[in-house]
């Protein structure tokens, strides 16, 4: 992805389920002349400071433009590349489409720090995600993706559910196959297989080959 001439940076952290999201979206939409500043955990960038006043990843640099909340991010990419289309057209569909992203945003992301934590407090997380995908897998059969058709909201949970195994996260059996049938599409994706850094690779190594 790297390029002298690329117009579009991303900073990105290997591991950030936010940034794994952007760059998901980058390669559906075929956004192929793009740089990655991948930032370790704790790294901190003067460029990204001068260009990001909360000095968050991930954020999106084209030219003049400095984008870095990550669900402006990727509704930017996807009308700067609007083929194809990963929102709906009607209004009142795009409207529940990014409530049902904010849900997530707001319930799922965060349980990832919490994952990151103190035994204790990884056990609460693991039982509070288990619980909401539980949920949300009572409505999911028998459809191919979250909506009619594959959008920003496949591409929001499938991050989520690339680290349920590594975080050792578990639903129970009829909830569970449902959400493994719909997972198994999303990683088999080319784009959703690129978007993959080494370390996210490195989760789930017998379904990261490209």
């Amino acid at each position: 992805m790297a390029n002298r001439r690329a117009s579009i940076t991303l900073y990105s952290r290997p591991a950030c389920v936010h940034s794994h999201r952007v760059r998901l979206v980058m390669e559906e939409k075929g956004v192929a002349n793009y740089d990655i500043v991948e930032l370790r955990e704790g790294e901190e960038s003067e460029d990204l400071l001068d260009l990001n006043p909360y000095n968050t990843v991930p954020t999106l640099v084209e030219r003049e433009l400095v984008v870095y909340d990550p669900r402006i991010i990727i509704e930017y990419v996807d009308e700067r590349y609007p083929h194809p289309p990963l929102m709906p057209v009607d209004p009142v569909l795009r409207a529940q489409y990014r409530l049902a992203i904010y849900r997530m945003e707001s319930d799922l992301y965060p349980l990832f720090d919490d994952l990151e934590s103190t035994p204790a407090v990884a056990k609460k997380a693991r039982a509070r995600m288990t619980e909401l995908l539980t949920t949300l897998a009572a409505d999911f059969a028998p459809k191919k993706w979250i909506g009619e058709e594959f959008s920003l909201l496949d591409c929001t949970l499938a991050p989520i559910l690339w680290r349920l195994e590594h975080y050792q996260v578990k639903l129970g059996e009829r909830h569970g196959e449902r959400l493994e049938k719909y997972a198994a599409r999303l990683f088999a994706r080319d784009a959703f297989k690129r978007s993959l850094s080494a370390i996210e690779a490195e989760m789930r190594p017998s379904l990261a080959t490209h």
